[in-house]
């Protein structure tokens, strides 16, 4: 069963919104550099540390780490799907090295581990591949792409996916506090850091480093480019006012429907028709002029799983997941996302609310995999690339947040850009 093309927007534009008009073909074949997905067939794609379902694709050079991907395809017959990986820059630009350079072993391979879904409404095909691997292992750090395709057609992506490979040279010690600016310090949080590079050279600390600083899975308003403020002994002190400064936002909602048959806390009903499931949210509310209110999240990440069955990568069925976020009247000049790990992270045609005039309220329907979710409203103004979540969320400095610090070596003495460093915290570290 296919999803219905009226109840859900098309899923291959899912990581940039685009108007009528424009080219499909062009939009399904460019490759991104970036977590996209290009075929509709191509559902729940996932990338994360081998053994640790909620961990980044992050692993250290030269160890045994590994990163796994699966995703499921709806097409009836099993693909030949390839993949091979691409060395980029640390502004996700492709570094143009060879494969050589990068890839020890074969420069594209075939995923050979695929299983059919048991006792499901939605039939899909399940894939999986680990890498490192046999046949191909990775010489170098920084950043990559995975890119998966039809076996013979290289230029013809099915989906992307970003990850990570450092080698830790570099020691970051961070600490987030209440914004310094007095008008930011109830609403932000201020992520100051010091790298420790003792034993390893760094020639140029304004020209050598480049610093990302991410705040959970968001890339859209990452930090960037940042020079220390200090420079002393083995230390480089990045302490800013206002250049390292997030919106301290909201604790991420959620929903839970590992099971058809329990309703749980955010859901209104289940149905079942034609089409298959259905899963009906409470309406949202809007939380900006709420007062800040504490609970454990897993900062937009998301979990398949199936209560019911012995294996929720091919037991777990798919449900059309109806939202709605009551609003006066629609915005005018910028749309309202759900934004997550559901969505990729980002701002597209699938993850976009319609305004429905007779209800009053933004709507939209995802078709997900059954398991636990979690999200949040982004409004996004016409021709911007930052999302705003205060509009609908509200923002509050206690608001727990995930950050990540990346660290860079872009010394014009090597030929590419490596990654020295990876440091994960909590704003309540």
């Amino acid at each position: 069963m296919i999803q219905s093309k009226e109840l859900v927007a098309e899923a291959d534009t899912s990581n940039i919104d685009t108007e009528d008009g424009v080219d499909d073909y062009f939009i399904k074949q460019f490759l991104r550099y970036e977590d996209y997905v290009y075929k509709e067939e191509i559902k729940t794609v996932q990338l994360h540390k081998e053994g640790w379902p909620l961990a980044e694709p992050i692993i250290e050079l030269n160890t045994s780490e590994k990163i796994k991907l699966s995703f499921d395809d709806f097409d009836d017959k099993i693909a030949n799907y390839s993949y091979t990986i691409i060395h980029c820059n640390s502004k996700w630009e492709d570094s143009e090295l060879i494969p050589s350079d990068f890839i020890n072993g074969f420069f594209e391979n075939e995923i050979l581990d695929y299983s059919h879904s048991f006792n499901t409404i939605q039939s899909y095909i399940h894939y999986n591949l680990i890498i490192p691997n046999e046949d191909m292992g990775i010489m170098i750090s920084g950043n990559y792409i995975l890119k998966v395709f039809e076996e013979g057609k290289p230029d013809v992506p099915i989906l992307t996916k970003r990850f990570m490979v450092v080698e830790s040279k570099v020691t970051v010690i961070p600490s987030v506090r209440k914004a310094t600016l007095i008008s930011d310090n109830n609403y932000k949080q201020e992520v100051d850091f010091v790298i420790n590079h003792e034993g390893y050279s760094v020639m140029n600390p304004y020209g050598d480093l480049y610093v990302v600083i991410r705040q959970n899975g968001r890339w859209d308003n990452a930090i960037s480019g940042l020079n220390p403020v200090f420079v002393r002994d083995n230390e480089l002190i990045y302490d800013y006012d206002e250049d390292n400064v997030f919106n301290g936002g909201n604790e991420f909602r959620n929903f839970d429907f590992k099971s058809f048959r329990f309703q749980t806390e955010f859901i209104e009903k289940y149905e079942f028709d034609s089409l298959g499931n259905n899963v009906h949210l409470y309406p949202d509310k809007l939380r900006y002029f709420l007062r800040y209110t504490s609970h454990s999240d897993i900062n937009g990440r998301f979990f398949i799983k199936n209560d019911e069955g012995d294996n929720s990568e091919v037991d777990a069925d798919y449900a059309y997941v109806h939202f709605t976020l009551p609003y006066e009247a629609p915005m005018i000049n910028g749309n309202i996302y759900i934004l997550g790990g559901l969505t990729n992270w980002g701002f597209g045609i699938e993850s976009r609310m319609k305004y429905n005039y007779k209800k009053f309220a933004y709507e939209n329907v995802l078709y997900l995999k059954q398991g636990y979710y979690e999200y949040e409203y982004v409004y996004l103004e016409d021709e911007k690339k930052i999302g705003e979540a205060p509009l609908i969320e509200g923002s509050h400095y206690d608001t727990e947040n995930e950050y990540s610090i990346f660290v860079y070596n872009t010394s014009p003495s090597q030929n590419y850009n490596s990654l020295i460093a990876v440091k994960k915290f909590s704003s309540r570290y």
